[in-house]
Order: C-alpha cells, then sequence, then structure tokens
C-alpha cells in the first residue's frame, strides 16, 4: 500500500491533476463569481426543485416573459445541468443541524457548488490539455509546463475562481479535439463519438459555440492537409467524420431547441429577438439594430487593444503564441500547425461575431470573457513551443518569453485579489479607458497598506450597496470573506483560514515534487502514442 501511494506521488500525470485540484481549491471565495452563474445555479435549482427559474423581482435587470407569460432565465442550460450534482450536495449540506443558524454569505450551497465543480473541471482540463499536447507531440515536461501554463498564467485561472461558463467551454472543446484527432490517427468511431458529444455539449451551454463545431471540422481537415493527405483519400477521410459527428451535432441542437421551445415557444429563434423587443418596450430609445449597435471597427479594435479588455494586456501569452507559431511555422509539426491555424482562425472567428453586440466585452468580466477561451486555446502550445525549440530561438526570444510568463503570472493572481467589479465602480469616478490591470495593481498597494481611502479608491457608488461593498472591501479568498462579512462563528473563521493556509502549502509542496517527477514515463495512451502516428486514409 505504502509503495503504490509512494509510486503515485511520482506520478507526473496524478500530480499535474493534484496541483489542478488544489489550485481551484485555494483561490475560491466560496462565492459564485457573477449575477450570471448565480443566475444559471437558480435554473439548477428549478430543475429538481418547485422554484421558479426567474423570481419576479429579478425582471427587467433578469429573464424573459415566455410562454403562459412565465418568467425564464435567457441562458442555455449546459452550465446549469453541471452544477446539479453540486447543487444536490449542498442544498443537502445546508439542512445539516451545524449551519442551520447560518443565513449569510458566501452561503453553504454556493461554497458547495464553487469549490467542487471549479475543481472537477480544473482536474479535467488539466488531464484533457496534458493528452491533447501529447497528441501534438511534445514531451512530458512541455506538456506539463503548457498545462501550468495554462492554469497559473491565463485568464482560465480568473474564471476558476469566478464560474463563469468560459472553463466548462474550455474543458469540452479541448475533449473534442482530443479525441476527434484520436479518430484520425486510430480510425477509432468511438472516440469520434466522444469527441462530438463533448461539441455538442458545448451548444446547450452557450450557442454560439457552434464555432467550436466547425472550428474542430477545420482541425481535422487541415490535419490531413499539412500531411499531404489530398483528393480522394481527403474526401473519404472527411465523408466518415460527417457520418458521426453531424449526427450527434443534430442531436445537441435538437435537445436546445426543445429547451427554447419549452420556454418561449419558438424552435428557430434564440432569446435575443424578446430580449431586444422587452428592453425596447422599457427603453424606447434603444437603436433599432439592438443588441447589435456597435460599430463593427470598435469591437475589433476594442478586443485587441482597449486597456479596459484586450485580450493581449489580459492574456500576454497570446502574443508569444502567436509570435512563436509564425516563426516557426515551417519547422513546427503538421499537427501543430493544424492546431495554430485552427485555434486562431476560432478567435478571430469569435472576435468578428461579437464585434457588434451591445455588449461585446461581456460587461462585468476580468477582461473580454466572451473570447478569452479561445484566447487560451491559443496560448495552449505557446510554453511547450518556447521550450522545445529554445536552442533555435535564441536567447533573446527565449528570455523574453520567460518575461511574458512572469509578467502573465502576476496579472493572473492580480485577477483573483478582489471581486471583479472593483475596478468597475471604480471607472465610474475614473471615467474611460482605464487600463484595468495597472488599476488592480494599485488597488492592492492600496488595500495592503489601509490606503483605499486616501487614494480616492472608494467612490459612493460602491456605498449604495451594503452587499457590494462588502465583498469588494476584502481580499476575494473564503476565509477572508467569511471574517469580513461577520456572520460565521469565530471558529469557522479560523477553521477555514487554517484549511486555506493548509491548501497553499499543498499546493507548493505538489508543485515541488511536480517538477522533480518529471523525468518519470507517464501512460502511453495520456501522450497520444498508443496508436499509429500516420492517419488512416
Amino acid at each position: 500500500m505504502t509503495s503504490r501511494v509512494g509510486q503515485r506521488l511520482r506520478d507526473p500525470l496524478f500530480l499535474l491533476c493534484l496541483t489542478a485540484g488544489l489550485l481551484a481549491f485555494v483561490v475560491q471565495s466560496g462565492e459564485l463569481g457573477t449575477a450570471d452563474t448565480m443566475h444559471r445555479l437558480q435554473t439548477t435549482h428549478w430543475l429538481w426543485t418547485s422554484q421558479p427559474q426567474v423570481f419576479p423581482n429579478e425582471y427587467p435587470e433578469f429573464g424573459l416573459h415566455g410562454r403562459d407569460g412565465r418568467l425564464y432565465s435567457w441562458y442555455g442550460i449546459g452550465q446549469s445541468l453541471l452544477m446539479l450534482p453540486a447543487d444536490l450536495l449542498g442544498t443537502w449540506m445546508e439542512r445539516w443541524p451545524i449551519f442551520s443558524d447560518y443565513n449569510d454569505d458566501p452561503a453553504v450551497r454556493s461554497i458547495v457548488v464553487s469549490c467542487t465543480t471549479n475543481m472537477v473541471v480544473n482536474i479535467l482540463t488539466a488531464l484533457i490539455a496534458f493528452r491533447l499536447l501529447g497528441q501534438l507531440r511534445f514531451g512530458i515536461k512541455e506538456s506539463v509546463a503548457g498545462v501550468l501554463a495554462l492554469m497559473f498564467c491565463t485568464t482560465h485561472l480568473h474564471y476558476t475562481q469566478n464560474m463563469m461558463e468560459n472553463n466548462y467551454i474550455m474543458l469540452l472543446t479541448l475533449t473534442g479535439l482530443s479525441f476527434q484527432y484520436e479518430w484520425l490517427r486510430s480510425d477509432r468511431w468511438r472516440a469520434l463519438f466522444v469527441g462530438s458529444c463533448a461539441l455538442g455539449l458545448n451548444l446547450l451551454t452557450r450557442l454560439t459555440t457552434g464555432l467550436d463545431l466547425m472550428a474542430a471540422g477545420i482541425f481535422v481537415f487541415l490535419a490531413l492537409w499539412f500531411e499531404g493527405t489530398r483528393g480522394r483519400g481527403l474526401w473519404q477521410r472527411l465523408v466518415a467524420y460527417s457520418k458521426v459527428a453531424a449526427p450527434v451535432y443534430v442531436f445537441f441542437l435538437l435537445v436546445d431547441r426543445v429547451y427554447q421551445f419549452y420556454r418561449f415557444g419558438s424552435f428557430t429563434g434564440t432569446y435575443l429577438a424578446i430580449f431586444a423587443r422587452e428592453l425596447r418596450q422599457i427603453d424606447p430609445k434603444l437603436p433599432a439594430n439592438f443588441p447589435w449597435s456597435t460599430p463593427l471597427h470598435v469591437g475589433v479594435l476594442g478586443a485587441l487593444f482597449q486597456p479596459e479588455k484586450s485580450i493581449l494586456f489580459f492574456d500576454p501569452l497570446l502574443g508569444l503564441a502567436i509570435f512563436l507559431l509564425a516563426w516557426q511555422w515551417k519547422r513546427v509539426t503538421p499537427e501543430v500547425r493544424a492546431y495554430g491555424a485552427t485555434s486562431v482562425l476560432l478567435l478571430l472567428a469569435y472576435i468578428s461575431f461579437y464585434a457588434r453586440y451591445t455588449y461585446w466585452s461581456g460587461d462585468f468580466a476580468w477582461g473580454d470573457r466572451y473570447v478569452s477561451t479561445t484566447v487560451e486555446l491559443v496560448t495552449l502550445v505557446a510554453v511547450p513551443l518556447l521550450m522545445r525549440d529554445r536552442e533555435i530561438l535564441g536567447k533573446t526570444v527565449w528570455r523574453t518569453g520567460w518575461v511574458l510568463i512572469a509578467a502573465s503570472l502576476m496579472i493572473q493572481l492580480a485577477s483573483l485579489a478582489f471581486w471583479l467589479p472593483l475596478e468597475i465602480y471604480q471607472m465610474e469616478t475614473l471615467g474611460h479607458p482605464t487600463f484595468v490591470i495597472a488599476l488592480r495593481f494599485k488597488n492592492i498597494a492600496a488595500f495592503a497598506f489601509g490606503k483605499m481611502d486616501a487614494w480616492g479608491l472608494i467612490n459612493e457608488a460602491m456605498a449604495q450597496d451594503p452587499w457590494d461593498y462588502v465583498h469588494i472591501t476584502t481580499w476575494n479568498f473564503l476565509p477572508f470573506l467569511l471574517r469580513r462579512v461577520g456572520a460565521a462563528p469565530g471558529w469557522v473563521v479560523h477553521s477555514a483560514l487554517a484549511i486555506w493556509l493548509a491548501g497553499n502549502a499543498a499546493l507548493g509542496s505538489v508543485l515541488l515534487r511536480l517538477r522533480s517527477s518529471l523525468g518519470q514515463s507517464v501512460p502511453r495512451e495520456w501522450m497520444g502514442t498508443s496508436r499509429n502516428a500516420e492517419p488512416k486514409l
């Protein structure tokens, strides 16, 4: 038994998963992060209780009138289904006698849902990202480094704490790409079926992930094309692909349409038409093309360069990834070339699609949340490419790459420090444009030295909502939020802090052990080498 445990603690894959789980645990605030996820959790509750999807007092800020005049959530049901097991567990735990006198925030149910769901998603994402990097012919060290960079140095870390749908979409897209690529190598239709189901599930979360489905097909096509498959052989593979993938996609699209019909009585429409109609009734001054009223150039340039939302600022590894792919284009393997081209095309497609949307920036979010997932897909290969081609790239690129990695790590850690609406409140006083990342570092320094008031970082808008004010003016981690709210008993706060500190210590220890274990072997199927390396024609 002891030897088996010791072997596990030398297994890089096990340690990588343990790192992902511990990371997700220590960054939790106990809250779901945004009102969006709270509304989705209410839909989860609606699935198995008598409660409504939307309470009457939430309208018109949230909810749309649907069948029989009832209020329904406008979101897809995907993330609500994801949270169902945790919601059942959290609701059951809320009824324990030990929690009977505690009815404040962060609620027991939200703590259980955020911690368990984010940990599971993070662990599975680490597994599948490692698997995909192995399939792209990166070595163990490069693959581990790529996963760690994804977890620590991209906006994936922020959305591990603030549970929007982003990381779930990322997990499903990576799963789809990995298993569909396995089919390409092995001709195993079950792998193609699993990958297609993962991508189909995305449609239930956000209908625009239809772009991810198309990207997966492009990935398969480009992988064949860059390896020299042409003519009849290429056509046969694409037909075989479509025979499995297309029916799966149609099934999940029908599930989404049935849910749409159940709520709003339409198979073909989306909630946006109803959303626009009801908001125009409230505010007749809205433009006729609402909610597609943003000029195209504003949305495109904003996503790229606006200091409040720029994907290049919030995810510095994006620039590194694009540079390395372009410079090493002729040297990288066909698989990496296909993945790089696909992920960049997908990023451009998302930027273009959301550019004219009125809320193109994702509104209350760290960075541009509508495109952040595709940014992370591009950046997945940045660190592996940097490590693999170190000798070719030279010292200047190598050192610049590590500067960007360090900057990315600091930016993502800073994103965890406070609840994300802090800078949005401050911009009501400071105005636009504001370099949000610099403001976040200023807030960290001001709060650490007790200078928030002296530096003019507290405004009247914050104080108008006591709930928001409490959550904004504390470190955004569970023990500190419990202490700030002041409703939990002292022993609970102290216990939570002790567990949190132990979790951080364990995370540091596992990272050190992971580094020393990288010489160990990993099961071949997790490195993408268990099958023939050439696609079957």
